[in-house]
Order: structure tokens, then C-alpha cells, then sequence
């Protein structure tokens, strides 16, 4: 099959979603019940429609998730398109990021300081398809841009081209200006306070972000966001920055398959464990292994290690990140995440853990600032592939998380914090 002219293997696999909705400073104390009912109603609105357009038979990982941050981009909600929060100058500068686990020749790109695109996350997606031209269809070769050139490759491409009016919210104007009354510095002349930061209010750290498996085993990730409340002007902050805020790549695994009559001998337990090790032939089981296990490997079953043959496992990965920009891109927080998972053969959701979860190296990082800045804080959404056999994985260190996916039966599921509300 060819979609985008991007050739796709048949459907193997159940396909997935996750997004969110960012993390930060969220509690039940600073989250009235209406305010957590819209944020419920909306993401749980975005994971039906994007779950209703991956059912459908020729559905890519790319489309949906694109479709899934577009929604939320028009949402006011959430921080990023319509609702992204203002810098220390009163302006609004957007980011997106969109990266495939395979199927195009960028397979990452990254767009910053946006000013009048209305949707960033439809200008990634066309950066990177885009990129399978030998021009890159303007772009050229390369996998991150910003700034006026991009936007006229946006307007260039066709895509809708907003006044910087457009993004404006009152509520993100108030966060602004109360953000920089809590920095004026006292008598001394020193301030101690983060406008992005107050640690009593939710100021949105975060971004929206979906990562979406297709029935093809392409995992995609999809980010977008407006960076934080009162950054300065011309800050890049992680979500359009390759492994620090997204991530998606995939690989083979070598095993050893054996014959499906070993399945029916003796010691059924050991036969599992071995077949990891037994990558060295006869010669390695002979030194290594009590001569009387062999004939319970060989003769038994009737075929010698030297003829099993290795099988390749596909493993897939996608991650969007959420939270304190600065801290993720001083770890490439993603990137080390999907490469512990790969490289230690560990599942992704322990990697996950390791970076996002309490007491990981996100809030290590952060060291007596933890809890006084909001530096470290965020959250980690993800999807992981093994074989056709897929799994949902999120952490955060944080307060809350706005998060909705489909669960292993195929219920809708939303949480913001990690028992409800």
C-alpha cells in the first residue's frame, strides 16, 4: 500500500492513541471541578473523534496525530494555537514538533518562534512530508527552522495565516501580567519569584502532545505548544527540539526461534530462558551448561542449537513531553528515555518512569530548586510496540497531568491526576 507516497507494509497490529494535554503545578485545591469537567469534555471529545479516524482502514499514525494537536491548538484551553501563553513582551511564540518511528526521510522536524500560523502542528506535518521532495519543498534538507522564513514557507504551502490578535485570550493575558507583578523585585533589589511559576496557580509549563500507533506499526508523536507563561522573547524551549521533547524511531531485535516441538518437552521453563543465550551455537552450550541439560536441549527435541535460526522483533517507540522545557532539553529527557528502553532492554514504561516519575532524574535535576521554581517538573506520554503487541505508558512528578487514551479494552479513559478527581 502507499500512502503519501510512502509505502506501508500491511496491518499487523491493534492500533493506539494517547494525548495530553500538559502537566504542571495541578491540584485539586487549584483546579475547580468545572474547570476539570472542560478539561475532561475536551480531551475526551479529541480522543473519540482522532480514535473514529484511526479505525478507518487506511488511517496513518502521521494524519491522526496531526489531526488529534490540531484540535487541541483550537482549543483555548490548552497552551498552545488559540490559547498559548504570552511571553515577558506581550507576545505569543509558538512551537511544534512531529516525528514518525519510520516511512520518511526527515522522519523529525521542529518549527519555532511561530507568530501567525494558526495551526504549528499542520506546518510540521508538511515539513516533513514535504521533506521527501530534493528540495524539501523549500525547506531543503533541514529538520528544524523558525522565524519569518518559515511562515512564508507556511503561507507558501497553503496554510492558514492568522494576525498575532488571533491567539489572544484574556485568560492567558492575566496569567501574563500577574506573572510579571509577582517578579518586581523588593527593596533590595532582588526577586526570588519565577514568572512562569508561583507554585499556589496552575501556569501552564506544559503542551498538548498525541502519540498514535496506526494498524501499520508506524508510531507517530505530535507536539505543540506556547512555551512558558513570560519567557523571554526568542526562547526555544524542548517540544520542537529533536529528544528533548519528542521522540519516535524504531528497530529489530535479533531472537532465536526455536521449533514448536520444543514447546511440548521437559522442562519447559529452561528451554525459555536459554534460547536468549544460545546465540553462540553447540560449542557455547557444551562449556557453559550441565551435561545433563543437553540432551534435554538437543537430543530430545531433536534438533541442534546450531540450527536455530534468528528471528528479528520489530520494537516501535513514541514519547511527547510536557512540563519545564529548560529541563528536558539539559537531559534530551525523551531521547535518553527511548534509548534506555532500546539499548538496556528494559519496557518503556520503566524508562518513562526513570526520567518522569517522583524522584527521577527530572526532579534530580532540578536539585534544591525542586518545589521553588518549577524547574523539573513535567510528564511523559508514550506508546511502545514489540513484536504486534503494543502498551500505553505515562508518568509525571508533577501535581497533575491532563491525559486521555484507550485503555487495553477499548475504553476512553481521562485522568489529571492519579486517582479521580
Amino acid at each position: 500500500m502507499i500512502i503519501n507516497d510512502v509505502k506501508i507494509s500491511d496491518p499487523q497490529v491493534t492500533s493506539r492513541i494517547i494525548i495530553h494535554g500538559g502537566a504542571g503545578n495541578i491540584r485539586k485545591d487549584n483546579l475547580p471541578k468545572p474547570s476539570y469537567d472542560a478539561y475532561r469534555a475536551a480531551l475526551l471529545s479529541v480522543l473519540s473523534e482522532s480514535q473514529l479516524l484511526l479505525s478507518k482502514p487506511d488511517a496513518t499514525a502521521l494524519d491522526v496525530a496531526t489531526h488529534a494537536v490540531t484540535l487541541l491548538e483550537d482549543n483555548p484551553l490548552f497552551n498552545c494555537g488559540k490559547g498559548a501563553v504570552f511571553t515577558r513582551a506581550g507576545t505569543t511564540e509558538l512551537e511544534s514538533s512531529i516525528m514518525v518511528s519510520n516511512g520518511y526521510r526527515k522522519r523529525g522536524v521542529g518549527c519555532m518562534t511561530l507568530k501567525t500560523v494558526k495551526n504549528p502542528i499542520k506546518l510540521a506535518h508538511e515539513m516533513l512530508i514535504r521533506g521527501e521532495y530534493v528540495d524539501g519543498g523549500g525547506a531543503q534538507g533541514h529538520s528544524q527552522l523558525s522565524g519569518e522564513y518559515l511562515e512564508g514557507l507556511a503561507k507558501k504551502w497553503g496554510l492558514e495565516i492568522v494576525s498575532p490578535e488571533y491567539f489572544f485570550t484574556q485568560r492567558r493575558w492575566d496569567e501574563h501580567i500577574r506573572g510579571l507583578q509577582r517578579e518586581k523585585t523588593d527593596e533590595s533589589g532582588k526577586s526570588d519569584h519565577d514568572p512562569s511559576w508561583d507554585g499556589q496557580e496552575y501556569l501552564p509549563q506544559g503542551t498538548v502532545g498525541a502519540v498514535v500507533l496506526d494498524s501499520f506499526g508506524t508510531i507517530c508523536t505530535a507536539t505543540s505548544t506556547g512555551g512558558l507563561t513570560n519567557k523571554l522573547p526568542g526562547r526555544i524551549g524542548d517540544t520542537p527540539t529533536l529528544g528533548a521533547g519528542f521522540w519516535a524511531e524504531e528497530w529489530s531485535q535479533e531472537r532465536l526461534a526455536l521449533p514448536q516441538t520444543v514447546y511440548h518437552q521437559p522442562f519447559l521453563s529452561w528451554t525459555q530462558m536459554l534460547t536468549n543465550y544460545l546465540v553462540s551455537g553447540v560449542g557455547f552450550a557444551e562449556n557453559c551448561l550441565p551435561q545433563r541439560l543437553l540432551p534435554m536441549i538437543t537430543n530430545t527435541a531433536k534438533v541442534s542449537i546450531a540450527e536455530l535460526k534468528p528471528r528479528p522483533i520489530r520494537h516501535a517507540v513514541g514519547l511527547s513531553g510536557t512540563g519545564n522545557g529548560d529541563s528536558f532539553l539539559r537531559l534530551s529527557a525523551i531521547r535518553t528515555a527511548a534509548a534506555m528502553s532500546r539499548f538496556s532492554r528494559i519496557p518503556l514504561a520503566t524508562a518513562v518512569d526513570a526520567i518522569a516519575g517522583h524522584g527521577g532524574e527530572l526532579e534530580r535535576s532540578a536539585g534544591d530548586r525542586w518545589s521553588k521554581t518549577g524547574e523539573g517538573e513535567g510528564g511523559i506520554i508514550g506508546i511502545e510496540l514489540v513484536d504486534t503487541k503494543s502498551n500505553v505508558v505515562w508518568n509525571y512528578n508533577c501535581g497533575g497531568m491532563f491525559r486521555a487514551w484507550v485503555d487495553d479494552e477499548g475504553e476512553h479513559r481521562f485522568m489529571a491526576f492519579r486517582d479521580d478527581y
